[in-house]
């Protein structure tokens, strides 16, 4: 059975499950920033998957991608996977602005969480549904 890592749990809104991966929306925001997490368990980094689902998790992180694009339109696409506070393999999809409060630094650990509000997280869920 698999278990999404607490930090992840308590930090994200779960949007879908994919094939592979679970979507989640990093409840912040002051940035579009989705994280793509196999459901598997004991998995720390994209080796540790076999070849064909290393090649599932890229094609979801490609269509996580185009999804960000179309419906938020940013300037830049930051795609990482760091994972040094939380082990779970999981890959940050995060929509930048030159209009956001912190461009061009890196977004970790600059600012506060902004929760999202019930109806922003519907318009987010419906966004994604209709593309």
């Amino acid at each position: 059975m698999f278990e999404l890592a607490p930090e992840l749990k308590r930090d994200c809104i779960e949007l879908a499950d994919w094939p592979l991966c679970k979507v989640l929306l990093l409840n912040d925001s002051q940035y579009p920033w989705f994280i793509l997490v196999p459901r598997q368990n004991d998995l720390k980094e994209i080796v540790d998957l076999s070849e064909q689902e290393q090649i599932v998790f890229i094609k979801e992180s490609a269509m996580l991608s185009k999804l960000i694009q179309e419906v938020f339109n940013p300037d830049k696409l930051n795609v990482a996977a760091i994972g040094n506070m939380v082990p779970q393999l999981h890959i940050h999809h995060i929509a930048r602005f030159k209009t956001d409060a912190v461009w061009p630094a890196p977004v970790w650990g600059k600012l506060p969480a902004k929760p999202y509000s019930n109806e922003q997280i519907g318009t987010i869920i419906n966004q994604f549904a209709d593309i």
